[in-house]
């Protein structure tokens, strides 16, 4: 009698988590806080820099009633603030989107977008090609493509490596992540040594930047961050399912790896484009995921969907920060975003520490 308590007392506990995720709802009113943080972010990049414009004129200007700014504001707007700000608002939410769904699969908070090895393939796929290419021949469409391919063959060695007879588990996952990064780093730490007249170069790409962004990058980022989050959306609830491990999962009828494998691919075809085109910025997926499920809650149906709104505000405003603190030279984003997640990550460290989540 006392063992059928005990089984079913067990069995309580597997199955509670999943009732309580599963009845979190995502609240109109974060929706809308997401959304309005999202347009008051990018209203203040387009209206702030060396050259101030009025708020109201901006805005009748870009729904087209009665134009208030001069020809050489309207280029500014049109031409250098608003496709930067619309970049910023899709790699932010884009990689934030990635690392919310990169600590869901893996069940760990202080998991980023380049976990399995990304931010090394990609540098690796860059530093190749401006040595190889570094004289006079390098065109604005090949870093970005060296960049995607770098990134998404780390992350697909990583998950062949990972398998272990045949399935990956998250364990094996992380390891194998670790060491292809570490060999990809090594392979782009010899290239640029043996190639120093263009360090420079690939280390402002690597600091990231949106200081290049334009329609151009715009247009090469939206297709993939599409497919991406409405993969990613469409498994928030397979994610709270995993949560409480690959047998409880399975026995409600998932298949935890191919689940996986779906989701990872995803997020990594997400992060991939958005490196591509911005470089790599760091912390942006771990810092926002994060908040989000302080302040909103844990299940993934609400975390994913916020992170994506305030992912997209977050990068815009440090975007604003990186191109004004320093004006008119322009901070590397990927060192505002360091400055600002290095202490975050101490924190986030130390209270998965006090609450016993495995780091």
């Amino acid at each position: 009698m006392a063992a059928g308590e005990a089984a079913s007392s067990t069995g309580a506990t597997a199955v509670a988590p999943v009732a309580l995720v599963g009845a979190a709802r995502l609240r109109p009113g974060w929706v809308l806080a997401g959304l309005a943080t999202a347009a008051a972010a990018g209203l203040a990049g387009m209206v702030l820099g060396p050259a101030s414009l009025a708020p109201l004129d901006v805005v009748r200007e870009l729904f087209g009633s009665a134009p208030a700014l001069t020809e050489l504001q309207v280029a500014i707007v049109e031409q250098r603030r608003l496709p930067r700000v619309l970049l910023g608002l899709l790699v932010g939410a884009t990689l934030s989107l990635s690392g919310a769904a990169y600590q869901g699969v893996f069940r760990n908070p202080l998991v980023d977008p380049y976990l399995l090895g990304a931010a090394a393939g990609a540098g690796l796929g860059v530093t190749v090609v401006i040595v190889r290419l570094g004289d006079g021949q390098l065109t604005p469409a090949f870093v970005p493509i060296a960049a995607f391919v770098g990134a998404v063959a780390a992350v697909a060695m990583s998950y062949v490596l990972g398998a272990t007879g045949g399935r990956q588990s998250t364990a094996s996952l992380v390891l194998a992540g670790v060491a292809v990064t570490s060999f990809f780093t090594a392979v782009q730490t010899y290239v640029q040594q043996q190639n120093q007249d263009t360090v420079r170069e690939v280390f402002v790409w690597i600091l990231g930047r949106l200081s290049t962004g334009g329609w151009h990058e715009v247009r090469l980022l939206a297709p993939y961050a599409l497919v991406s989050s409405v993969v990613l959306l469409a498994h928030r609830r397979t994610l709270d399912v995993l949560a409480v491990g690959d047998d409880e999962a399975a026995s409600l009828g998932i298949n935890p790896h191919r689940s996986r494998l779906i989701i990872v691919a995803a997020a990594t075809l997400g992060t991939a484009a958005a490196v591509s085109v911005s470089g790599l910025i760091a912390f942006v997926g771990l810092i926002v995921p994060h908040t989000v499920r302080l302040i909103a809650g844990r299940s993934n149906r609400v975390v994913l969907p916020l992170s994506m709104l305030f992912g997209g505000a977050f990068l815009c405003l440090t975007d604003l920060l990186a191109r004004t603190l320093s004006s008119p030279a322009e901070i590397p984003i990927g060192v505002v975003t360091a400055f600002l997640g290095a202490p975050f990550f101490i924190v986030v460290l130390r209270s998965s520490r006090r609450m016993g989540v495995a780091a």
